[in-house]
C-alpha cells in the first residue's frame, strides 16, 4: 500500500489529451497540463459547442467537438480527461477506451460496483490505460504522511480523523443536488475522507454510516464510522457548513496532521513527544500535476494502470462507497 513517488515534472514525446466536459474541474486540469511537459491541449468535446469553442479558444487547443463521440473518433487524442457529471463516468469511460483511448476518468469512476467491473474489462479488452483521478493519491503531503507511518513515526495507526465539509449553494438542477447527475456529498467530496482511510488501514471490518438528505433526494450529510481489528476511522461529508478540513491520523506514539486543505494539503506536521515538526511541500499549479505525470510514465511503460492507484484500488473504493450508500439509502435509481 505504502508505495512513494516523488515527480520530477519533465517527460519527452507528447501525449495528446481531449477534454470531456470543459468545466470549472477541467479548466483547472487544463491549466496544470500546460506546466508538465510532454502534454498537451489537443482537442475538446462538449454537448454544447459554444462551450468547446471557447475552451479551444482561451486553452489554444487545435479542435473541438459538439460530441464526446466525435472526439473519440479523432484519431489524433491519445488520451481522454473525462470531467462530465458523475452519472456518465463509467459509460464514457468505456466508450472512450472502445475507441483505443487512454482514460483518466474524474472520481468517483462509476455509480457502482457492477459498473465499474465492467470499466476495468475494457481497459484489459481495448489495452490501454485506465485510471480513476483520485489527485490527493499524489499530493506530496499526503505522499510523506505515508512515508512517516511506513517508518513508523507515529506507532500503529489506531485512530483517524478526516472530513470534507463546505456550505453548497442550493440549486436542485445543479450538478451537487440533482439526483440525476449523481449529486450528493458522498459521492462528490465524502469519497475523500472514504479515500483516506482505505489508503492508511484498508478495507474496515464494519462500517456504520447515516445520512441526511435534502429534498431533491441527494444526500446533504454524511457521516460515517469504519471500525478495524485495531482502529477506527471517523469520516463526515456536508454541504451545509465550512470545516477547517484538516485531517488527523493518530499512532501509539504520535500524530500526523494535514494542513487545510488536506485533500491537496501543501504541508503536514509530525507531532509527538510534545515537539510539532512541519514539512512543507508547495503545490504545483493546482494539485493535478501528479496525476498527469503518472499516466505518462504509465503510457510510456505501455502499462494499463498505475500501482499507486490500480484498478483493484478503484475497485475497492467503490465497494465501500457501495456499502455506505446501502446503509444510508442513497440512491441513484
Amino acid at each position: 500500500m505504502y508505495i512513494i513517488i516523488f515527480y520530477r515534472i519533465d517527460m519527452s514525446d507528447i501525449l495528446k489529451w481531449g477534454i470531456v466536459g470543459p468545466g470549472k474541474i477541467a479548466q483547472k486540469f487544463a491549466d496544470d497540463l500546460k506546466l508538465v511537459n510532454g502534454n498537451e491541449i489537443f482537442a475538446v468535446g462538449s454537448r454544447s459547442l459554444d462551450r468547446a469553442k471557447s475552451f479551444v479558444v482561451s486553452n489554444k487547443a487545435s479542435k473541438y467537438y459538439s460530441s464526446y463521440d466525435e472526439l473519440f473518433a479523432d484519431r489524433d487524442v491519445d488520451i481522454v480527461y473525462i470531467a462530465t457529471p458523475h452519472h456518465l463516468h463509467a459509460e464514457l469511460s468505456i466508450q472512450a477506451m472502445k475507441a483505443g483511448k487512454h482514460v483518466l476518468c474524474e472520481k468517483p469512476a462509476s455509480l457502482s460496483l457492477d459498473e465499474l467491473s465492467k470499466v476495468v474489462k475494457a481497459s484489459k479488452d481495448y489495452d490501454v490505460f485506465y485510471m480513476e483521478a483520485l489527485w490527493s493519491r499524489f499530493n506530496h503531503s499526503i505522499q510523506k504522511a505515508l512515508a512517516l507511518i511506513r517508518n513508523n513515526e507515529i506507532g500503529q495507526v489506531k485512530y483517524i480523523n478526516a472530513d470534507f465539509c463546505f456550505p453548497a449553494t442550493i440549486n436542485p438542477e445543479g450538478r451537487l443536488f440533482n439526483i440525476k447527475l449523481a449529486g450528493g456529498s458522498l459521492l462528490d467530496i465524502g469519497i475523500y475522507p472514504v479515500f483516506l482511510s482505505y489508503l492508511i488501514l484498508g478495507l474496515p471490518s464494519s462500517i456504520n454510516a447515516s445520512a441526511n438528505f435534502h429534498a431533491s433526494g441527494v444526500d446533504q450529510q454524511c457521516a460515517i464510522m469504519f471500525k478495524y481489528e485495531d482502529a477506527h476511522s471517523m469520516l463526515y461529508s456536508s454541504f451545509d457548513v465550512k470545516s477547517k478540513m484538516e485531517a488527523r491520523i493518530y499512532g501509539e506514539h504520535g500524530y500526523i496532521l494535514l494542513h487545510d486543505r488536506w485533500h491537496e494539503a501543501a504541508g503536514l506536521s509530525l507531532i509527538k513527544n510534545g515537539v510539532e515538526q512541519d514539512f512543507s511541500y508547495p503545490l504545483l499549479g493546482n494539485g493535478f500535476t501528479g496525476e498527469i505525470a503518472e499516466c505518462k510514465r504509465c503510457i510510456n511503460l505501455a502499462i494499463n494502470e498505475s500501482e499507486l492507484w490500480s484498478h483493484a484500488d478503484s475497485k475497492q473504493l467503490m465497494t465501500l462507497l457501495e456499502e455506505i450508500m446501502n446503509l444510508t439509502g442513497i440512491s441513484y435509481t
